[in-house]
């Protein structure tokens, strides 16, 4: 299993949270990049850049999903994690 091997690894949920995070910041850096240094290319070509640097979000926000889930299973979901579950009360 792919995501038990990661958790071995020491990849955790919020690495992957981190990483769809950064994604999303490094498709505007990419296409802004892009539109100013080949400006004779057109915004069409800025934009596939942009697309295919935020194609990696969706894909990290998953793997911490999976993550997420493989923590809760194991007992090694932090402590910070549970802090924002709303606990249920009895009765």
């Amino acid at each position: 299993m792919i995501i038990k091997k990661m958790h071995e690894m020491g990849v955790r949920s919020e690495h992957a949270y981190m990483a769809g995070m950064a994604s999303i910041g490094l498709s505007v850096v990419a296409w802004v990049g892009s539109l100013k240094m080949e400006s004779g290319t057109g915004i069409a070509r800025a934009d596939r850049w942009g697309i295919f640097v935020g194609e990696w979000a969706p894909t990290f926000f998953g793997l911490g999903l999976a993550l997420s889930h493989y923590e809760q299973q194991d007992g090694t979901l932090t402590a910070d994690v549970h802090e924002f579950r709303p606990t249920r009360k009895a009765g």
